[in-house]
């Protein structure tokens, strides 16, 4: 039976050329690759076989060695010739001089645009890169659909071949003490103390908590957690006091209303500690005199050039496309956003789903309801004056790590039918559902 997969100029026994695209299925990385590829296709192929055979071969300096050209962060091996860069911005130099832009990384042999500045996925490449990775070969057959099966997804060996164990370190892997109705706190301190992104940053100093001059810096908190999370092999549970003691003292009105002893959003703490972080990382420091709530909680996504550890992980880009129905006039604008927030109850009624069967309705249909359907708007035309228009909602870029928030109305009872089993409680006259949230 023939491979429903697209054939790309790496598949063996194939001449140099690509099919047409299937339909979520890229043809290429990004533009920059295309233009490489369209123009060097044998030669950037044969320099990738290299630079994997670099990643995948055994290496020529032991793992252990203590050497000056020894490091923990990956290299960039340059696609275009044989220069190694032993840094970002190292490769950063050298694309400058060169005008080489597009460079494999040490550790997974993954490709990185450095006129994207991201890691781009090409099907061309790709499949060399899962060739080598799995088999040690560039030749040997295998049968590529069951890689994205769930059955494979949960098999050992494909689990080793796509996971990179970080050399001399803790597993980190503890619990948080509850420290009374701080269980919200405790998930997101959970999420972040476990992602490499952020891990990385405060254990390379990217904070360095002893050259800080901010009075309960959030920060300097969550530089010791991650410390103590990685610093030695334990299970001992660990006390976020002083996240909690620095939440409290924020000088941020917005959030005011979270610092007591009560149960707590997790989504509004994680949006509390994603704006601190930022302000003290990359931001910089507001002045006392605080802005309004509304500003403040959308500040941090309207920095574009910020550059700090928490737009690189968690913000993504917006795009909006505003069509005039009568004119064809288009407005379109492109905004960061930290999260994508999904009304599972509005998206319900659009497609017209009952109460019996919104069991249905999964994430991938609320994504394409929002962001690839178009939909009616309030805009008035600044060309023609009309109000007749669409907007069209897209994901111009992903972040690093994608935040959805699921919002959903719950209906439950102000008082419990308590009769006949205990005797106590008043339920509704017709038995219907007391409340709304």
């Amino acid at each position: 039976m023939p491979s429903s997969r697209p054939v790309t100029p790496a598949s063996p026994g194939n001449p140099p050329t690509i099919k047409s695209p299937q339909p979520g299925v890229p043809l290429y990385g990004c533009g920059h690759i295309q233009l490489l590829l369209g123009s060097k296709l044998p030669e950037m192929i044969r320099n990738y076989k290299e630079c994997l055979r670099v990643v995948y071969n055994d290496p020529v300096v032991p793992q252990t060695s203590k050497g000056k050209g020894t490091t923990l962060t990956p290299n960039y091996l340059c696609l275009h010739c044989s220069e190694t860069a032993a840094t970002a911005q190292s490769s950063i130099k050298h694309g400058a001089k060169t005008g080489h832009r597009i460079y494999v990384e040490s550790r997974n042999g993954c490709l990185y645009c450095q006129m994207c500045e991201d890691f781009v996925w090409d099907p061309t490449l790709e499949e060399l890169r899962l060739r080598k990775s799995e088999f040690g070969s560039f030749t040997r057959k295998r049968k590529i659909e069951r890689l994205f099966t769930d059955a494979a997804r949960d098999d050992p060996g494909f689990i080793s071949t796509n996971t990179v164990e970080i050399p001399c370190r803790a597993s980190g892997i503890r619990g948080i003490y509850n420290m009374g109705a701080t269980c919200y706190m405790n998930v997101i301190l959970q999420c972040f103390v476990h992602n490499p992104l952020l891990r990385n940053f405060y254990l390379s100093e990217g904070h360095q908590s002893s050259q800080c001059s901010y009075k309960n810096c959030m920060s300097c908190a969550m530089d010791d957690m991650f410390q103590e999370f990685y610093a030695q092999e334990t299970t001992v549970g660990y006390s976020a006091s002083n996240i909690l003691a620095s939440f409290w003292l924020s000088k941020r009105k917005a959030y005011e209303e979270l610092a007591s002893n009560k149960e707590q959003d997790a989504h509004e703490f994680f949006q509390f500690l994603t704006e601190e972080l930022h302000e003290i990382n990359g931001g910089g420091r507001p002045s006392l005199l605080e802005e309004s709530p509304i500003s403040k909680r959308s500040k941090t996504g309207n920095e574009p050039n910020c550059k700090c550890i928490v737009h690189q992980t968690f913000y993504g880009k917006l795009s909006s496309t505003i069509t005039c129905q009568n004119c064809g006039d288009v407005n379109a604008s492109i905004e960061s956003f930290l999260d994508l927030s999904l009304g599972l109850d509005v998206l319900a009624k659009k497609k017209g789903l009952k109460a019996a069967t919104q069991s249905a309705l999964s994430l991938q249909k609320c994504l394409d309801e929002e962001y690839i359907r178009p939909e009616r708007c309030e805009y008035t035309c600044h060309q023609c004056g009309t109000q007749e228009a669409k907007k069209q909602l897209s994901i111009k870029s992903l972040p690093n790590v994608l935040c959805i928030q699921l919002k959903v109305s719950v209906q439950f009872l102000v008082s419990r039918n308590g009769p006949p089993h205990s005797g106590k409680g008043k339920a509704s006259s017709d038995g219907e559902p007391l409340g709304k949230e």
